[in-house]
């Protein structure tokens, strides 16, 4: 990994909360990510699947981890498994984990090759009357290839009939959502990576370029910094371009005149970053972009004021929607009768900002967390509003990563990145 190690502490940390809520006599699997095939002997890069990286640190394919806290052998109370490495893997794959690091990486003392899980297992569920599987149920998932996971999942329950199931989810996506000091750390790395990509690009944008190249500018700097890469398909988009959400193409070049809103940043450790800005081909932003900029930047600063503990997210959401609204009449892309008959299942608003402004962050871009409940101190959110304008060719949409205090404001992992106009123009048009 390129990635520097992360103290096991956190792992133990993890495992314990989740345990914390397993029902008496019950037992947990985790089972790592499949490296997926494109064709041939092509496979994609590995991705670990988060829930077991968050409760043990093995970024590993082939592995499982097995919690069972009842288990009347201590040592069976947690075991990770993991795949048998040997002289010829190492020659043609690498360094895989040998049981002693598998153990100092993530803190479980007992360490089993893979090979052994169906034996050890079965021993384990004579004595265990529930069985935890994890399924994913995040509320944007779209799912369509049978994973590891699910596979395991089909076998338990045919083998293990008698067995009681209970979900995984819920507890994960409790704990997940509140983040222990350690993992706010390695986020704050992740968006000083972003920021270091994002300040090369404010010398290298020019009328010419092209939004392949910004890309490459980004991913050099990335990589460069111990990332993988980007925690997220990059979006770089100039012109009208940044009026499709979710534009990948990054294939244009970027005219004079135009602005260029990207929404890149950087992954570390597997945590993500999220960061968007939008900013003029030509190093000067014309009025009118001016005034559209100054108005997402508006909406942005007050909403993140909001997220504070005891805050609903769809509450909060409203509120946005109403200081969105207030800005789009002041920019004269609304008037008051768009606003008075207005369909409440879509406000008008919605015309120039129709995604929601903040979403859980951290393992994941669109991270686990409550949403239902109050909002806790040690959240991280996105803050991200945007405003969208086809018929003027631009669109503008600016984006930080923050944490949720237990008192004050929230405090903004990016708050080093520029943003303000004057400071963007002047790093823009200075000499390398």
């Amino acid at each position: 990994m390129k990635y520097e190690q992360i103290q096991n502490s956190l792992f133990k940390k993890n495992r314990k909360k989740f345990m914390a809520q397993m029902a008496p006599k019950s037992i947990a699997i985790f089972n790592s990510n499949d490296i997926y095939p494109i064709s041939a002997d092509s496979t994609m890069p590995f991705q670990q699947h988060r829930d077991i990286f968050y409760l043990s640190g093995a970024d590993q394919e082939e592995t499982i981890l097995v919690l069972f806290p009842d288990a009347m052998d201590k040592k069976h109370r947690e075991i990770l498994f993991v795949r048998e490495t040997n002289e010829h893997i190492a020659v043609w794959e690498g360094a895989k984990l040998t049981k002693e690091k598998a153990t100092e990486v993530s803190g479980i003392e007992t360490v089993h090759w893979l090979s052994n899980f169906d034996k050890i297992f079965f021993d384990l569920m004579t004595e265990a009357e529930t069985i935890y599987l994890n399924t994913n149920e995040h509320y944007r998932q779209s799912v369509v290839t049978q994973t590891r996971e699910a596979r395991f999942i089909e076998k338990v329950k045919k083998d293990y009939p008698a067995h009681s199931v209970a979900k995984s989810n819920p507890i994960l996506q409790q704990i997940r959502g509140v983040k222990e000091p350690e993992e706010i750390k390695l986020m704050q790395k992740a968006c000083d990576i972003t920021e270091k990509g994002f300040r090369r690009l404010l010398n290298f944008v020019k009328p010419g370029v092209w939004e392949y190249e910004i890309e490459a500018e980004l991913l050099h700097e990335f990589v460069r910094n111990r990332s993988k890469g980007f925690a997220y398909t990059p979006i770089i988009a100039s012109g009208n371009n940044a009026n499709v959400l979710h534009y990948i193409e990054n294939n244009q070049q970027c005219k004079d005149g135009d602005m260029i809103l990207m929404d890149v940043a950087a992954e570390y450790a597997n945590y993500s970053s999220d960061l968007t800005r939008t900013i003029p081909v030509n190093g000067k932003f014309t009025k009118r972009q001016k005034e559209v900029y100054e108005a997402v930047l508006r909406v942005k600063n007050e909403a993140t004021k909001m997220l504070v503990p005891g805050t609903i997210w769809a509450e909060y959401h409203k509120e946005c929607g109403k200081i969105m609204t207030s800005e789009l009449l002041g920019l004269g892309l609304l008037d008051k009768a768009d606003v008075q008959n207005e369909n409440p299942e879509w406000p008008a608003y919605k015309k120039y900002f129709m995604h929601g402004t903040s979403h859980h962050i951290g393992l994941d871009t669109h991270d686990y967390g409550e949403l239902k409940t109050p909002m806790k101190a040690n959240m991280v959110f996105t803050v991200e509003p945007g405003i969208y304008i086809p018929g003027e060719q631009m669109g503008v949409r600016l984006e930080d990563d923050v944490v949720i205090q237990s008192t004050g404001e929230p405090f903004n992992l990016m708050g080093n990145i520029p943003i303000e106009i004057e400071e963007i123009e002047t790093l823009m048009q200075s000499p390398l």
